[in-house]
This record gives C-alpha cells, sequence and structure tokens, in this order.
C-alpha cells in the first residue's frame, strides 16, 4: 500500500473513531432525560424493574394526572411564571439601562464602578443570602413595618421579596455592557448635536439596535428565576404562594419519593424555557458572538 492510501486509511479511522465516540458521549448524555420521560410514562411497577425496562410494557399518563392532582400544580406553574417573566423584564430594563451608561456615557467614576462590579459577580450568592433576608424584613413601611423597618416581615413571604433582590443583576449589566461596546458612538454624538436626551438616545436608538442582547439574556434570566430554589423556600412560607421547584418536593416525604409523578412534573416544568429558547434561538448565538467581541 502506497503513502497516499495508507494517510487516507488513517484519515478514516480516526474519522470513525471520533464519530463513535461522539455517538457513545451522546447517548451517555440522552440517557437521564430518556429515563425521565420513560420513568413518566412507565407503570409504578416497572419504573425500578430489574433489569430496566427500557421500553415499558405499556404507556400510561397516570403520572401527569397524579402531578396535577396530588398538589396544586397549576397554581405552582402560575407562580413561577410570574416571578420569571417578572425578574426577566426587570433584569432587561435595569440591565441594558446600566449597561448602556457604563459602556456610553463618560462620567468620573465609570472604571472604578465597574471594577466594583465586576468584584461582585466574582462573590457567590449564598455569601449574601443572610444580609439579604435582613433588608428584605426590615424594609420600612412594608409588611407592616414601621419608619424603622420594626414590627413586620417587610417583603417577607411576598413576591417582591423574590423579585426586588434579583431585579439588577450584575451578569445582566455586565452582559449588556458587553454588547453596547459593539455599537458605534457616532449616532450617540449625531443625536445629541440634534438635541436628542441621554434617555431618549438610549431609548429610541440604541436599545432597538440590543435585540439580539435581549434575547439571550431573556433566556439565562428566564431560566434562572424559572429554576431557582432555594431564594423562594427562604422567603415564601405561604403555600399558595409556592413555586414549581418548590412543588416538585412534594413528592418526596417519609424517606420516600414517588418517582412517577415528580418526573411528570419536571418534564411539565421545562417546558417554558424550552418553548422560550425555541422562540428566540436565531438571537442566541448572535447575542453571545456580539457581546464576547469586546472586554
Amino acid at each position: 500500500m502506497d503513502t497516499s492510501g495508507s494517510s487516507l486509511l488513517k484519515r478514516r479511522l480516526s474519522k470513525s473513531i471520533y464519530y463513535i465516540v461522539s455517538i457513545v458521549i451522546a447517548i451517555v448524555m440522552f440517557l437521564p432525560f430518556y429515563w425521565s420521560v420513560l420513568t413518566s410514562l412507565k407503570p409504578d411497577e416497572e419504573i425500578f424493574a430489574m433489569p430496566i425496562r427500557w421500553f415499558p410494557s405499556h404507556l400510561t399518563l397516570e403520572h401527569y394526572r397524579k402531578a396535577f392532582t396530588t398538589v396544586p400544580f397549576a397554581l405552582f406553574f402560575w407562580n413561577s411564571l410570574v416571578l420569571a417573566v417578572a425578574g426577566v423584564l426587570a433584569n432587561l430594563f435595569f440591565g441594558s439601562i446600566s449597561g448602556y451608561a457604563f459602556a456610553k456615557l463618560n462620567f468620573k467614576l465609570n472604571k472604578p464602578i465597574f471594577r466594583v462590579l465586576l468584584a461582585a459577580m466574582m462573590i457567590p450568592g449564598i455569601v449574601t443570602m443572610i444580609p439579604t433576608v435582613y433588608v428584605m424584613r426590615h424594609i420600612p413601611f412594608f409588611g407592616g413595618n414601621d419608619i424603622f423597618g420594626s414590627g413586620g416581615n417587610g417583603l417577607m413571604n411576598s413576591f417582591w421579596g423574590i423579585i426586588l433582590p434579583g431585579a439588577s443583576g450584575t451578569f445582566a449589566v455586565f452582559f449588556m455592557r458587553q454588547f453596547f461596546l459593539t455599537l458605534p458612538s457616532d449616532m450617540m454624538e449625531m443625536a445629541r448635536i440634534e438635541g436628542c436626551g441621554e434617555f431618549k438616545i438610549f431609548w429610541r436608538i440604541y436599545l432597538p439596535l440590543t435585540k439580539p442582547a435581549l434575547a439571550t439574556l431573556s433566556i439565562f434570566t428566564f431560566q434562572a428565576g424559572w429554576n431557582s430554589f432555594l431564594w423562594p423556600m427562604i422567603v415564601l412560607n405561604d403555600p399558595d404562594k409556592a413555586t414549581i421547584q418548590m412543588g416538585l418536593q412534594a413528592f418526596s416525604y417519609n424517606f420516600q419519593t414517588d418517582y412517577g409523578p415528580m418526573m411528570a412534573g419536571a418534564l411539565v416544568a421545562i417546558l417554558p424555557i424550552l418553548v422560550l429558547f425555541l422562540a428566540l434561538q436565531r438571537y442566541f448565538v448572535q447575542g453571545i458572538a456580539f457581546s464576547g467581541i469586546k472586554g
């Protein structure tokens, strides 16, 4: 066999190994999701049957019925949707206006404040959790508190206690700043010459150009808010205000877990994120690419 034939054989062999390894990794990554779907559709007696039944004897929707009847799952779904959408809207507005200020406005403390912002991104959320609880509980004039923040529960056990602490996330500000840096400043100068105010320049000229970044930030923020579990668990004590992630916990009790309804509920819970991603996917890659161009 000549040299060219040998090298061609090596390339085909390496390509085959690459595809085989990729397929094996893809199967391994997909198996947990497949098991979740299967568990939600299997009869109870087949969920942990040995050997594992990769194909159930028959499909049933009983676990989905249990998920919606055992706990007020529809109410939890609605509560999570309200909190996630409110978080997205707040982060889009405050993140974009703050990012615009850091990227386009020259003020004295621009760089020092931005460095503080970057440093804040390095602090794990769990570290600030207790101080945030204290602030939420002692906000004056809310939840029965007096002017000194005493006498009531403040914003604890309310949706505002979930929304306000994350209304202007540091990541949202950083992400939008990076995108605004990619936009030319000439438009801003021309608008100023024409007599536009700063907010009008931001709202009418620059913000419409940031659709890819806003779409990407919407996906990130919605996913974070929708999947949030610990902070709602701390703030919300009223069962009628529980979120869908807290509702899934109801299927695990007395050292037992009802896997069928839990898997059915978990699959229903991922639907909004999936729909949002499919709706905004054409902006997603574009937003990531543009926001990473400048540092």
